[in-house]
């Protein structure tokens, strides 16, 4: 082996050390785990959706202790997950600029298992937008993937760049492949709301929608260009749609001004800022564009 692979080598080998002092083991069942991140004193990040319950929730510390946790609260549409922990008060780690990654960076996935120890996963980030809405309407700003072979237990692990500093943490619930790194400012301003609130609030129509394509001879009637749009499956009695006035069928085609060409189109406009907001709507019902408003409400469960 050359030197320079050598000195590589250990480079990664020191560097995943360094970040393995802030990350944790997140145990919420009988086997398996995945990886946490001791973001700051007595609080931890994780995934959401790697996080099988609420409660009885135990974390396994760098230096090898198991500790509880509780949890302050989950946010699905951006896969963050807080727990406080008040033995999780080692070091703290040193973040590095995800905006200065570029397609090719390197990049360790740093996790750790209940027993084990450190895992570590070396990748290359394959791309980087400045901003991108994921398939939950959640912005990630910047958008970042990562060609990387995540296994389950680095899940909610740290994404280090070349200078060994934490950049975001990774999870593969918005990639096809890969994982993508949720970039720490994202993380700051979520984890901030989660232990103040205990939730993310987001907007809410209080309906069901599925994808459908406009026949061509309707979007000549209509003089509609787009091909694609969101038809209304189900309505929530007593949501902001039902209030508004509208049914099962109808089919949406613009919101606040904006096509609706595929359901992220909606779940754009649905952050916590535009709640009790009146949005502008444009819907086909009986073969006509009809015009109407609806005053977002704040979601309380399931549903868009």
């Amino acid at each position: 082996m050359s030197k320079e692979l050598i000195e590589l080598s250990n480079d990664l080998a020191q560097a995943t050390d360094r970040a393995a002092a802030s990350v944790v083991a997140v145990h919420a069942e009988r086997r398996g785990s995945s990886s946490g991140i001791v973001w700051r004193s007595g609080v931890i990040v994780s995934s959401e959706h790697a996080l099988r319950r609420d409660e009885e929730i135990q974390v396994t510390l760098p230096d090898g202790r198991v500790a509880s946790a509780t949890l302050a609260g989950r946010d699905p549409s951006t896969d963050i997950a807080v727990l406080k922990c008040t033995e999780a008060n080692g070091a703290t780690p040193e973040f590095g600029d995800a905006a200065a990654l570029r397609p090719g960076s390197l990049t360790l996935v740093v996790g750790r298992t209940r027993a084990s120890g450190p895992v570590a996963a070396l990748g290359v980030v394959s791309l980087v937008a400045p901003e991108r809405r994921t398939w939950t309407g959640a912005s990630l700003t910047p958008y970042i993937r990562l060609d990387v072979g995540l296994q389950p237990t680095a899940v909610g692990g740290a994404v280090i760049d070349a200078r060994g500093n934490i950049v975001g943490m990774a999870t593969p619930r918005f990639a096809r492949f890969g994982a993508i790194a949720v970039p720490a400012s994202t993380i700051n301003g979520i984890a901030d709301t989660l232990l103040q609130k205990g939730r993310v609030p987001h907007g809410y129509l209080g309906v069901g929608l599925q994808a459908v394509r406009l026949q061509e001879a309707l979007r000549e009637k209509l003089a509609w260009k787009q091909k694609t749009a969101a038809m209304i499956m189900e309505v929530h009695s007593g949501g902001p749609a039902d209030k508004t006035g509208l049914v099962i069928g109808d089919i949406l085609i613009s919101i606040a001004g904006a096509p609706v060409t595929r359901l992220e189109d909606i779940q754009s406009h649905l952050g916590g800022d535009a709640i009790g907001k009146t949005l502008a709507l444009k819907y086909i019902r009986a073969g006509s564009i009809q015009d109407g408003s609806i005053v977002l409400a704040e979601r309380t469960q399931g549903g868009d």
